[in-house]
């Protein structure tokens, strides 16, 4: 699937579901549990333990039907890493003008965090086709849009299950949801089903 596929799987999936930790032994069935509750974007961020296996492992379990990219990328060889492995986006929390140009040049979608106007603006000039506003709050967002309403942006850091359908309402094309979503109970008994419903729950919400 090449960068613009990507980018508008991301747009219509609406939800990045982001795995931050050890979820070591797990990934398949928790991209699996995504996967059937209709989310087809998940990230697993890089300084997470074991995250290349994860991403091949996710990859894996549920091949082309959903996209499975990386997170907090620091530098292009971080990157580099990544893509070898099968992702097939990355996210960064800052906006890394070296990262930018290396996946771009490899044809992946990259999404670099901003905050700033100065740098959202900066990030949509290196070609970035998304952009991660981190972290996100719904009234800054909301007054950041009024001026930058043609900026395509992922809002991640203060999204939650009760308040990702209001960033949606305001302009974000995405949303990314981290331990809200996918928290440390996933790896006790019952995890599973309680992120599965959590994940149901989520999908119904933002149908409106």
């Amino acid at each position: 699937m090449d960068l613009h596929a990507v980018t508008a799987t991301i747009k219509a999936s609406r939800v990045i579901a982001i795995l931050r930790g050890d979820f070591a032994g797990l990934f398949a069935q928790i991209a699996h549990t995504l996967a059937e509750a209709g989310i087809r974007a998940m990230e697993v961020t890089m300084n997470s333990p074991a995250a290349l296996d994860g991403i091949r492992a996710m990859k894996a379990a549920v091949g082309d039907s959903c996209l499975v990219g990386a997170g907090t990328v620091m530098d292009e060889q971080q990157a580099e890493a990544a893509i070898a492995a099968g992702a097939a986006f990355i996210v960064a929390p800052d906006t890394n003008p070296r990262v930018v140009a290396h996946c771009l040049e490899r044809g992946i979608c990259v999404i670099p965090g901003a905050y700033t106007p100065t740098e959202i603006v900066r990030a949509r000039a290196l070609g970035a086709p998304l952009v991660k506003l981190f972290p996100a709050e719904l009234n800054y967002f909301k007054a950041i849009r009024g001026p930058l309403s043609d900026v395509p942006f992922v809002v991640t850091g203060g999204v939650t299950p009760e308040n990702a359908y209001d960033f949606l309402c305001a302009g974000a094309v995405a949303v990314g949801l981290g331990g809200q979503l996918i928290g440390a109970d996933v790896k006790r008994e019952g995890g599973l089903e309680a992120l599965a419903q959590r994940a149901r729950q989520l999908m119904e919400r933002l149908s409106g």
